[in-house]
């Protein structure tokens, strides 16, 4: 097989993901298959011989044709017009194959969408890359053109913009449960517990002064995972991180880190440790008794944030 050939069939075969991307990003079913075309061009173009991760790489060619695709349309105006509406996906009246099915139970509220239509298009491609799509922030900064503090403070923001209809009282408060119960387990050293806890396919991250700290850059699966938080979480605390439940460890009235996570079907599906200081600093930290879990900075506004 040649490598055109090859590089198609790894395109059709994330096919159905990287419509998904689109449709997060535009917000329009039609508008997310010309994208997905638009980076099938761009990715035959480049191939991808040196490619160890062809999924994420097709998933950052989409997201950037995405960004020009919102650019555009805010430099015409559309969204100050209301010329521009979320496509809710509709049913189909033919049999759905198991892809459409997967698209399908996969597809965003419309009640998201029309959130997510009022951010920014750096913001937007963000939290959707990021929170939706598993990808780090070292992969989404080069996309829209600035560091990773800078793009974790523009997820952030966005985050702050979608808390309302992504995640109800009930939810939160199941999150803060399984949060404790991580805390506890953790400090208790109890891996079976750790692990009951953790989804099979749970991603650990952590940033640079994370990993200074002891931390790792990156880890899959529930086995590892347990053993790296094994007996630790001394100082750690539940709270919340720009309104989502998450681990709080202060030392000494200062911020460490942060243990950011993300669940999915009751589990934890995702931890990101956060121990940068100017990241920190745009977070919003707030321990559960309500009170601020440090003082806190605002978020300068400079030009690399572009505000």
């Amino acid at each position: 097989m040649d490598d055109v050939n090859l590089l198609a069939q790894r395109f059709e075969s994330n096919r159905g993901h990287l419509r998904a991307v689109a449709y997060r990003m535009l917000g329009s079913a039609t508008e997310a298959n010309d994208a997905v075309q638009e980076a099938w061009l761009r990715a035959s173009r480049a191939g991808d011989d040196e490619i160890d991760n062809a999924r994420g790489w097709m998933t950052t060619i989409v997201g950037r044709v995405c960004l020009d695709m919102l650019r555009a349309r805010k430099a015409r105006g559309e969204e100050s017009l209301g010329v521009h509406e979320p496509e809710p996906i509709l049913e189909r009246r033919h049999e759905r194959t198991p892809d459409e099915e997967v698209e399908l139970a996969d597809s965003v509220g419309v009640a998201l969408l029309v959130v997510l239509e009022t951010l920014e298009p750096a913001e937007r491609l963000a939290f959707v890359l990021h929170d939706m799509f598993d990808l780090s922030f070292d992969e989404i900064a080069p996309i829209v053109g600035r560091t990773s503090v800078a793009t974790r403070q523009l997820a952030s923001r966005a985050r702050r913009r979608v808390r309302g209809v992504s995640v109800s009282t009930a939810d939160r408060a199941r999150h803060r449960a399984i949060v404790e119960a991580f805390i506890a387990a953790s400090r208790a050293g109890d891996i079976e517990a750790l692990v009951a806890l953790l989804d099979p396919d749970v991603v650990v991250r952590g940033d640079r002064e994370a990993v200074r700290l002891g931390g790792h850059g990156e880890l899959r699966g529930a086995a590892d995972a347990a053993a790296a938080f094994k007996g630790r979480a001394r100082a750690a605390i539940p709270g919340l991180i720009d309104g989502d439940v998450g681990v709080l460890v202060p030392v000494n009235g200062r911020m460490l880190l942060v243990l950011e996570f993300r669940f999915a079907d009751g589990k934890i599906a995702a931890i990101e440790a956060v121990a940068n200081q100017d990241a920190l600093g745009a977070m919003e930290l707030v321990a559960f008794d309500g009170q601020p879990a440090t003082a806190q900075r605002r978020a300068r506004r400079t030009d690399e944030l572009g505000q």
